[in-house]
């Protein structure tokens, strides 16, 4: 189900996106998060959409609505393309993605599988943690070999 604040904020960026060579493909306003993340996928219409792309229309957009009332309590604002998966290295990024559906792959099976999905807990110095249908699951991080926002689900 779409935020009601999500129709409001695509007239609002459509416009900042155009004027920077960009299309807004999509917005989904994660409330499930402290703070809550509004995350504004773009695309560059002439060329493949990069990082500058993203941290241009960033910047632009969160002036834009910092001079509006759209959302007036705190956010993270996070500008991404949509046509590249999402990796997940950093502390910061397994911090801001805590709640998100994530996909874990391991080097080896791991408990007879080498793909796990759920929701992402945190990670610390031994293990991967997932919220796996209600239930936390442990992956040991030696045997991981990549952790990505699962974008299908």
């Amino acid at each position: 189900m779409t935020h009601p604040v999500i129709p409001q904020l695509i007239d609002l960026a459509t416009p900042v996106a155009e004027q920077l060579g960009l299309e807004i493909v999509g917005a989904v306003f994660h409330t499930n998060q402290r703070p809550p993340v509004l995350r504004v996928d773009i695309r560059n219409r002439t060329a493949d959409t990069g990082l500058e792309d993203c941290e241009r229309m960033s910047r632009a957009l969160e002036e834009e609505l910092d001079a509006s009332d759209l959302l007036p309590d705190a956010y993270v604002l996070e500008v991404s393309s949509p046509g590249t998966s999402r990796q997940l290295m950093t502390d910061r990024e397994f911090i801001a993605f805590k709640g998100f559906p994530v996909l874990v792959k391991t080097f080896a099976p791991f408990e007879g599988h080498k793909e796990w999905q759920g929701q992402l807990i945190s990670r610390d110095e031994t293990n991967i943690y997932l919220n796996r249908k209600g239930r936390s699951f442990a992956i040991p991080r030696e045997l991981v070999a990549r952790v990505q926002l699962d974008e299908q689900r």
